[in-house]
């Protein structure tokens, strides 16, 4: 579909553009292994301007970019040492300039992933901290005195394995990383923090960024008191958010993260947002036992943020109609006002393909059912294309997650490798030399230009789903009711504004019949076919049925 066809659909409900988020699509970009524009082996800002046209055809409302300001990259860019500048490797200020006006062109919003839980060791602000206890930022990060032994303050671990404190001998402190100790964690008690942070904000919503991926959202504030964590009970521990090799799965996170004092802030943050009221906000909340809880309050009426996600459908956990079903029905129920925005992939966890071993047609299965909850929708690059996770080599590893829990964990790499653009291209169409990790080879059979030429590639069906959204507001913004969750079959019903479209999906292999009360129904997208009587339909194995009634 061509770029004005979808721009007259995108306004078609133009009277709810301040509100432009709810049901929005957003499309994740890991800048480094996108396109590379200069052939260094890595992405960059130039190389995503280059495929803006390709994400503008997917018919998705918006892109999220990874990290790309100044940064050591001991952490992918998660490690900031610049809030204001673009690391060289990616391009400069005016490069990311350019891509937002290109992508506005294209009726692209743009959101920016700030990080801001924690920075880098680099930063100005940490080293002049740890210069002194008494200089001006000496409080700015989480210091601690060590126990009279000389060991730790308390039991906090890293979600990078071993203990959250690192010894400091020029201030004879210990300091808090919740990741790599050269991540040290910001003090947000401290209001000059807090100031220099909503700053921050403001400057890139002054540039036009269209909003905010805010990393580890529920890691802003820990516990003055430095309490210990108590243990989880066993039966809670999930790995969800970290492996379960890793020892972090053995505390109930109570003092260490999710406090209530970050409310207030998150307050003080959506009034600088509301001085952009076309402006949004989308937390990322890390925590395996209450995530749609902490969702809900963080999300809840209109102070705060505008929607969260969480880690439900982001883990190894087997994913079932009852799971998916009681997911729904919980947050409906205890969060009725409030919004969630919906994911099964990003650049931190396995590739859906291989968390979940689905084949083609149950990755048709899932992206459907994804685009059909209420709430919004992130999609990670690669994911339309259906990429399994690469097996990376030890000697190839970039992680430092990995390198630390090597083999048992293999770290985040293998679902960070490069977009395959072109199977007969050199590296998949990504450079024109060996990139920063490499590409494997049966990811060339997936590729873009492979899929474009096939109107039943997962590819083009994710267009379809993107434009059927588009086209239908029951699925963008309406209310979700009926959830039904029978052995492998799960059904919903979207209602907007008199359109009302019931969505059933088969899990099993096999075929299963399901009762279709109502004769006069158009089918929207999914092949079922008549059952024995008219208010019967036959799903094949791993079908679905998105139909307006």
């Amino acid at each position: 579909m061509d770029i004005e066809t979808k721009s007259e659909l995108k306004n078609k409900f133009a009277g709810l553009s301040e509100e432009w988020w709810k049901g929005a699509v957003y499309y994740q970009i890991y800048p480094r292994s996108f396109f590379d524009s200069n052939n260094d082996g890595y992405g960059d800002l130039q190389g995503i301007i280059t495929k803006l046209p390709y994400v503008a055809s997917l018919g998705v409302d918006a892109i999220w970019i990874s990290p790309f300001f100044k940064s050591p990259m001991k952490d992918g860019g998660y490690d900031v040492s610049d809030y204001r500048e673009v690391a060289s490797e990616f391009g400069s200020l005016a490069d990311f300039e350019e891509l937002l006006k290109r992508a506005h062109d294209l009726n692209l919003k743009v959101l920016i992933d700030l990080v801001i839980s924690h920075t880098s060791s680099k930063h100005p602000w940490f080293q002049e901290s740890k210069k002194s206890r008494d200089n001006p930022k000496s409080k700015w990060y989480v210091w601690a005195d060590p126990k009279p032994d000389g060991t730790v303050p308390n039991n906090w671990l890293s979600i990078f394995g071993g203990t959250a404190w690192q010894w400091c001998g020029e201030r004879r402190q210990y300091y808090l990383h919740n990741f790599l100790s050269s991540q040290p964690d910001l003090n947000f008690h401290n209001r000059g923090v807090q100031k220099e942070v909503l700053e921050l904000v403001d400057f890139w919503l002054a540039k036009g960024v269209d909003g905010f991926r805010l990393d580890t959202v529920n890691f802003y504030f820990c516990d003055q008191r430095l309490r210990y964590n108590p243990p989880l009970d066993n039966r809670l521990r999930n790995g969800s958010i970290a492996p379960m090799v890793n020892p972090y799965n053995h505390q109930n996170h109570i003092y260490d993260k999710n406090r209530p004092e970050n409310l207030k802030f998150l307050e003080r943050f959506r009034k600088i947002m509301n001085n952009y009221p076309d402006r949004t906000s989308l937390g990322e909340v890390g925590d395996s036992q209450r995530g749609q809880q902490i969702v809900g309050q963080y999300t809840k009426g209109n102070k705060r943020l505008h929607s969260c996600y969480s880690f439900e459908f982001l883990s190894g956990t087997e994913i079932t109609p009852e799971i998916i079903g009681k997911t729904l029905q919980s947050f409906e129920k205890d969060n009725p006002a409030s919004w969630s925005t919906w994911a099964i992939s990003n650049h931190d966890v396995e590739r859906v393909a291989s968390r979940w071993n689905l084949n083609s047609l149950e990755l048709k299965l899932i992206s459907t059912l994804i685009m059909c909850i209420r709430g919004s929708v992130c999609i990670y690059q690669g994911e339309e294309l259906g990429l399994s996770e690469a097996d990376i080599e030890y000697t190839d590893l970039q992680d430092p997650y990995g390198k630390e829990f090597w083999p048992e964990y293999k770290g985040r790499d293998g679902c960070r490798t490069p977009m395959v653009w072109d199977e007969k291209a050199s590296f998949g169409g990504f450079s024109n030399v060996a990139p920063w990790l490499p590409i494997p080879e049966d990811h060339l059979k997936n590729s873009v230009n492979v899929q474009e030429k096939d109107d039943n590639s997962l590819l083009n069906h994710y267009r379809k789903l993107n434009f059927l959204r588009r086209d239908h507001p029951a699925l963008k913004y309406g209310s979700i009711g009926d959830i039904s969750y029978t052995g492998e079959l799960i059904s919903f019903s979207r209602v907007y504004d008199g359109e009302k479209i019931l969505c059933v999906f088969n899990f099993s292999k096999t075929s299963q019949e399901y009762q279709f009360s109502v004769g006069n129904a158009r089918i929207l997208i999914g092949e079922p076919e008549k059952g024995k009587d008219e208010s019967t339909v036959v799903l094949a194995g791993s079908g679905f049925a998105v139909a307006l009634i």
